[in-house]
């Protein structure tokens, strides 16, 4: 189902805590961790879920990364829908989404785009906030559907981030 709540500043502070527990178990097989998603952008509707991008200098050797991730509670999915990404899932209810792809990656650098312009243009973001209420209003049962209305925007976002 999809569920937006209020920005909650407590966010944060998890993040935080969760990065300092990976950050200890993956020392430097790592090179950054960075909050993401919506839950990263400050006032932001969300769904309560806390995303977590891992950079990693090569796919392959981030595999070592798996067994200590999945210590700490989480779930690997493998690269579920992503290619060269390693997904992980955390708590139930949900609590944490981890995503670990390469520094070098389309997908660190859109993710990291998106975010800080979002950032930094609250009229864009509250344009974000409008087109999610709307989706979850029409796909309250349909996160596909929810995520692929999404799309259009975002690309928007990144491409004009890039310019």
């Amino acid at each position: 189902m999809v569920r937006l709540v209020a920005y909650d500043p407590q966010w944060k502070r998890l993040f935080g805590l969760e990065k300092a527990c990976l950050q200890e178990v993956l020392g430097l097989t790592i090179l950054d961790i960075q909050h993401m998603g919506s839950t990263s952008i400050p006032g932001m509707l969300a769904k309560p879920i806390i995303d977590i991008a891992i950079a990693i200098a090569d796919f392959e050797e981030g595999r070592v990364c798996i067994p200590l991730i999945e210590e700490l509670g989480n779930e690997y999915k493998g690269e579920f829908g992503n290619p060269l990404r390693h997904y992980f899932v955390k708590g139930d209810p949900r609590t944490f989404h981890v995503h670990m792809s390469e520094i070098t990656s389309l997908e660190w650098q859109n993710t990291l785009l998106f975010r800080d312009y979002l950032i930094q243009h609250t009229d864009i973001a509250r344009e974000y906030a409008k087109l999610k209420t709307r989706l979850a209003l029409m796909y309250p049962l349909d996160r596909t559907a929810y995520l692929e209305g999404k799309t259009k925007f975002v690309q928007r976002v990144i491409q004009l981030a890039r310019t």
